[in-house]
């Protein structure tokens, strides 16, 4: 049973962590060639599509996945055709009205940021986003039955194929047409689905006749994971639509930078979120309340051991950082990076405790805490960034984020008797234990080495 236990982990956590890892150095990757042959003011346009994209697809996987994913674990086999046909349904009523919103958007967004180009790659956005409704779909299904290996090849054939673009456009020095970006993103979502199709046949399993009892299920369980997501989106994304807005797109593309780095370090945040949601759903079903605090505490723990000495690094070397990462013509963004790298220390925290609640049927309270976070982060962006200029961005989304911390402790304690303390223990003795392994290995080694 505990060989079983640690083999989900072992093998869950390792293409997780590969999925996610690629997707952040696909995305790096692509941001620092791009970065290279564009100028300021166009890297900006396409920070802001990435966010508006993102922000619609983000809550509209929100809806479906957790819902769909927290059915199929707790659920017989023999309903899975029905939650999955439910699912597809929700899928593809959820992207007309994405289709609508994009619609609206296009001529709101690119008029207020001064950017005319924005409103024609929102409206071909629309195309990618039809072909991403299989492609989520198959991934859904994948998580859903514990299956992460799928899931790493297909977001690496989608993502990669933008990044090859990106990188042949720098090396023979082709001009960048960011329409042309947004065409091969729907390339690179449909090759990304006929991958994903190769590995979920197995767990494929459609129901021809749609219950609507379920989609009605399903939407009601996502609803507040769609809320959560939207207003954590808009937590992290506001501060750059603000910007946009009171500032220029060539401000964004400074800013956007340092988010860049400050996403990369978070990395094993995403990934242990991934692997912890089914665990947990399934340990809240067979043991408990105290075995989800445990995976909130441990996971939070182990999440803060790996990030602190990269978090130092940056910290202590930021300029050489922005050189190798961006060039010479970014180093106005050391100052803010300093900042924004800060945020690392409190996104564990706070994408756990989503992860966890909305796992243990919480989405409520954390659709409320998201809402509230999202709020705070509007108020002190527009306050520091009226006070500061640029950097005011920064100061504004870190306050957001230690008031968030404080209420979401406070909620953790109330429900799961966590105990945020436990967290840095788990931190520190993850360290003990690497140092443990690393000197019994050298010990034995040099055993060998001595007999020999």
């Amino acid at each position: 049973m505990a060989f079983a236990k640690d083999s989900y982990w072992l093998k869950s956590g390792f293409y997780t962590v590969l999925l996610k890892s690629s997707i952040m150095l696909l995305g790096f990757g692509g941001f620092f060639f791009l970065v290279r042959i564009t100028d300021k003011p166009t890297f900006g346009v396409w920070a802001l599509f990435l966010t508006v994209t993102s922000l619609i697809e983000t809550a509209r996987n929100g809806l479906i996945q957790n819902a769909q994913i927290k059915f199929l674990t707790t659920e017989p086999k023999e309903n899975h055709p029905e939650i999955i046909s439910a699912s597809f349904t929700l899928n593809i009523l959820l992207t007309f009205v994405s289709i609508i919103i994009l619609l609206i958007l296009g001529p709101l967004l690119s008029s207020r940021m001064n950017a005319p180009a924005l409103q024609t790659m929102l409206y071909f956005y629309i195309f990618t986003t039809i072909t991403l409704i299989p492609y989520s779909q198959f991934n859904f299904i994948q998580q859903g039955n514990m299956d992460f290996k799928g899931i790493f090849f297909s977001n690496v054939a989608k993502n990669g194929i933008l990044f090859l673009f990106i990188f042949i456009c720098f090396i023979f020095k082709l001009e960048v047409d960011l329409l042309n970006l947004v065409h091969i993103q729907t390339i690179g979502a449909i090759v990304g689905a006929s991958v994903s199709y190769f590995f979920v046949r197995k767990y494929f399993v459609f129901a021809m006749k749609v219950n609507f009892q379920r989609v009605l299920q399903l939407f009601n369980y996502g609803k507040y994971v769609f809320g959560t997501n939207l207003s954590s989106m808009l937590f992290k994304s506001i501060d750059q639509f603000m910007i946009g807005s009171m500032i220029s797109t060539a401000s964004v593309a400074v800013y956007n930078t340092a988010i860049r780095i400050t996403n990369l370090v978070e990395i094993p945040t995403l990934s242990v979120a991934a692997i912890v949601f089914p665990k947990s759903a399934q340990r809240m079903a067979t043991e408990g309340i105290s075995s989800v605090k445990y995976l909130y505490e441990k996971s939070v723990g182990v999440i803060l051991a790996v990030l602190f000495p990269a978090l130092l690094f940056i910290l202590i070397f930021p300029s050489f950082i922005i050189r190798i990462v961006a060039g010479e013509a970014y180093l106005d963004t050391v100052p803010i990076l300093q900042v924004t790298i800060l945020y690392c220390f409190f996104v564990p925290f706070a994408n756990q405790f989503g992860t966890i609640l909305d796992s243990i049927g919480m989405p409520k309270v954390n659709f409320y805490v998201n809402l509230f976070g999202a709020v705070v982060n509007v108020v002190s962006n527009l306050f520091f960034i009226n006070k500061f200029g640029l950097i005011g961005a920064s100061y504004g989304t870190l306050t957001a984020y230690f008031i968030n911390f404080f209420i979401v402790q406070y909620i953790l304690a109330k429900k799961l008797n966590v105990n945020t303390l436990n967290t840095f223990k788990y931190a520190r003795q993850f360290y003990v234990q690497g140092y443990e392994v690393a000197m019994n290995y050298f010990s034995k080694k040099k055993r060998i080495k001595s007999n020999g």
